[in-house]
């Protein structure tokens, strides 16, 4: 039977728990859960939103630190993808991505592969870009999943 994107969002959550609570392969210093990242680096999805629908204005560059699954599925428009944070072939990938841009670049990450509190991917793709010196970084707050935080409200996507 054929999920619908929901259904397969919601399934991908529950295996990200899974994946969490078996305790996968953390980056070495990477440790760490969203709810580690400072409040004042968060972005509402609809301020996201409503910055990527202005004229006239700089978009930020937006990369989808989680599973490639839900990439596939279902992206911020103009997003790229990064891998999963969660391990290092996913940060090497994002690091690769930015290095050689100046660190006042406007950065947006995002994953949504389940509830912020137990994802795995948003607190080291943040650590790392952080780390490089990035002063415009900011880290989409999605409570639930992308599914019902951004697809459900309606926001752009890109199959």
């Amino acid at each position: 039977m054929r999920l619908n994107f929901v259904g397969r969002i919601g399934a991908m959550a529950a295996l990200a728990i899974a994946f969490v609570l078996a305790g996968p392969p953390q980056a070495l210093g990477q440790s760490g859960t969203a709810p580690q990242i400072p409040a004042s680096a968060l972005i509402q999805p609809q301020a996201l939103n409503q910055m990527l629908q202005a004229r006239g204005t700089a978009k930020p560059l937006i990369f989808q630190v989680g599973f490639q699954m839900m990439y596939r599925e279902a992206h911020i428009v103009g997003a790229r993808y990064a891998g999963p944070a969660v391990r290092e072939s996913g940060l090497n990938t994002l690091r690769s991505a930015v290095e050689k841009l100046n660190r006042s670049t406007p950065i947006v990450i995002y994953c949504g592969c389940c509830p912020w509190n137990h994802c795995p991917n948003m607190w080291p793709a943040y650590n790392l870009l952080h780390q490089m010196g990035f002063t415009h970084l900011k880290a989409l707050y999605l409570p639930d999943n992308f599914g019902t935080d951004w697809v459900n409200k309606g926001y752009p996507v890109a199959r």
